[in-house]
């Protein structure tokens, strides 16, 4: 099998394969944040200290993204994605046997390797896969994956792990994972590494200041989402006030939300980017700002989780189109830097979540998000004024 000699449905199956695959790495990246009180209750923890775990998965991901790209930056992509496969699934039957807490986080350093090494160099392998004129849309179908996960998998793994035990729905993220492999295998041709970059594209990279402007916008708007997302669970039913089930509902209306970004991204992602990615950062300030009085009414917080959950895919999305379109020539090393950077901004705004949680009141956690909010807004407009590119069009390199 070859990448370009092959019909136009095998091509568009190898990228729905990638898709399937994203959705099961943001499934299980996401899925805690559901579980929560049921991982802390069966360990006699605090919610909070459990949370910890959040932060230690992204931390992980965020260090090993680059040296684990440059390390694997020549191995043949097709045996590299079945490698992360394997070390995956044995890492979630870990997680399903995890007898401590100590134990299940191990698990999750074990996932969280695989992770850093497949968020580096999906997004460039779906663009070589993809049919004809498709690249763009291929993009959208991973994006997709993603959002699925947050509207699919993480409710999914929710009601699981509340009528079966939280061991279950990572026992069930390894079985899907295996049966992707299987999908992976039969599928996928031989994909020599191209365009990955090595670390003398570091340098250059750094030396593009729209570029690197970027990388700290990431890194300040995702630590202002994961402030107040990675303790939603805690949050919906101790602040609140309502029960296990609005809960798991309240995380569907998030995650679903996201399709209706990730769509509306696609059809005017190309031309209008920066004004989507600016609008919806200011979306996010609101939904952090009033996260608390909208806590009042079941009908107002259902209504906020809607507009979160657009603006979170629309800006993730944005600022992944401006990575790409800013460095082309290597973008292997943008995006594992892309995916690192991001894990940064999760496992701090987890941690801030965590530590508001412990030492001040969990009803904070929105307010205390939307400082940085506010802050990556002031940014965002000032960055696309400075720096504005689109996926159509050239990179600013100067």
């Amino acid at each position: 099998m070859t990448i370009s000699n092959v019909s136009r449905k095998t091509a568009w199956l190898r990228v729905v394969t990638l898709a399937v695959a994203a959705f099961i790495f943001n499934t299980t990246e996401f899925v805690p944040v559901g579980l929560l009180s049921d991982i802390a209750d069966s360990f006699g923890m605090q919610t909070a200290q459990v949370g910890i775990m959040l932060t230690i998965y992204a931390w992980v991901v965020a260090l090993m993204s680059l040296p684990f790209m440059l390390l694997t930056s020549q191995v043949e992509r097709k045996r590299l994605l079945i490698s992360i496969f394997i070390l995956f699934i044995a890492s979630h039957v870990l997680s399903f046997v995890a007898w401590s807490f100590t134990v299940l986080v191990i698990s999750r350093i074990g996932i969280a390797f695989a992770h850093a090494i497949f968020w580096s160099i999906t997004a460039s392998l779906a663009i070589r896969m993809a049919p004809a004129g498709k690249k763009a849309q291929a993009l959208s179908l991973i994006a997709t994956g993603t959002a699925l996960a947050m509207v699919l998998g993480l409710p999914l793994g929710r009601i699981v792990g509340q009528y079966f035990g939280w061991r279950t729905t990572f026992f069930a993220i390894g079985v899907i994972a295996a049966i992707t492999l299987f999908c992976v295998m039969k599928l996928l041709p031989k994909l020599p590494s191209e365009h990955s970059g090595s670390l003398k594209s570091l340098p250059l990279l750094f030396k593009r200041p729209a570029l690197v402007s970027l990388y700290a916008l990431v890194a300040v708007v995702v630590t202002a989402h994961y402030t107040a997302y990675s303790y939603i669970e805690p949050f919906v039913q101790t602040v609140a006030g309502l029960s296990a089930n609005m809960a798991t509902f309240l995380l569907l209306v998030l995650g679903g939300a996201g399709i209706i970004g990730s769509v509306m991204f696609g059809k005017l992602g190309n031309r209008h980017s920066s004004t989507l990615v600016s609008g919806s950062v200011g979306l996010l300030v609101l939904c952090l700002a009033l996260l608390l009085p909208a806590a009042q009414s079941t009908a107002y917080l259902t209504l906020l989780c809607l507009f979160w959950g657009v603006a979170i895919m629309v800006i993730t999305l944005g600022m992944q189109v401006k990575v790409l379109a800013l460095a082309p020539d290597a973008t292997d090393v943008s995006m594992a830097l892309f995916s690192g950077i991001f894990n940064i901004g999760i496992g701090a705004g987890a941690l801030v979540g965590n530590q508001v949680s412990l030492h001040f009141d969990m009803s904070s956690i929105g307010l205390v998000g939307a400082v940085p909010a506010l802050v990556a807004l002031i940014g965002s407009v000032l960055i696309f004024r400075r720096w504005p590119v689109s996926l159509e069009e050239k990179p600013q390199h100067s």
